[in-house]
């Protein structure tokens, strides 16, 4: 299993956990259809490393403007 999804920090990023698995879902959909990555590839890093590397660094989330999903801050 991967580290990061472990911590709590990448669920409150995003807002949830059911956010955090379909952001997680649409990129890995994305990434498999030949989307470039938003981060360096490291040696050996799955799709699904590369896909929590780039929420963490905030390079892909939720447009929570475009969108009917409330955002983190309104939910507090």
């Amino acid at each position: 299993m991967i580290e990061a999804l472990k911590s709590e920090e990448i669920i409150h990023k995003v807002g949830g956990r059911f956010k955090l698995t379909s952001l997680i879902q649409k990129r890995l959909a994305d990434i498999m259809q030949g989307a470039r990555p938003l981060v360096e590839r490291k040696k050996g890093m799955t799709d699904m490393e590369l896909v929590i590397q780039e929420i963490l660094e905030e390079k892909v989330g939720i447009d929570y403007e475009k969108s009917d999903v409330p955002s983190p801050d309104k939910l507090k």
